[in-house]
């Protein structure tokens, strides 16, 4: 299982019915509205602009990997986001986001971006999500399609990385 974890106090088991549910199709048109949504509850949680605008980034960028990759840009398959505002343990603000899909499963150590020293367009995606979260787990679904965990806090005084 593919798991980055930037704070070792990082909570990921669900506690409730989600705070926000959105399915969408896999069109592309969607991706503004999607990332505008959920940016917009990240901004009334309490987190700060800065985090904020990497959370619509990490969701965007891994709408267009199902999109792109998983449906192989068809864009009438579908896409569940689920939303959860995690309560201020001393962590700051938090949420937790899940994307799940029916595309083919993928083993989730095999996500990776590409070579960061090979020097082109694209491919960065997954290390952007990684980067900008403090947590990004990626799992099999059961029968069919995947499943993306992302977690993000806003410590004070903590950078994206969740080094001081």
């Amino acid at each position: 299982m593919s798991t980055v974890i930037r704070s070792p106090e990082v909570d990921i088991a669900p506690i409730k019915p989600p705070d926000l549910r959105l399915q969408m199709t896999s069109d592309p048109r969607f991706l503004t509205g999607a990332r505008g949504l959920l940016s917009s509850v990240c901004e009334k949680t309490g987190l700060s602009s800065t985090s904020c605008s990497q959370v619509a980034l990490a969701v965007d960028e891994a709408l267009c990997n199902v999109i792109r990759h998983g449906y192989q840009r068809r864009a009438d398959a579908p896409i569940w986001i689920n939303l959860w505002v995690l309560a201020d343990s001393g962590r700051g603000p938090g949420i937790r986001i899940v994307i799940e899909d029916e595309a083919p499963h993928v083993e989730p150590e095999q996500i990776q971006g590409r070579d960061l020293a090979d020097i082109k367009p694209g491919g960065l995606g997954v290390h952007i999500i990684r980067e900008v979260m403090d947590l990004a787990r990626y799992e099999k679904r059961a029968p069919i399609g995947m499943r993306l965990t992302l977690v993000k806090y806003d410590r004070p005084g903590v950078g994206a990385a969740g080094s001081a």
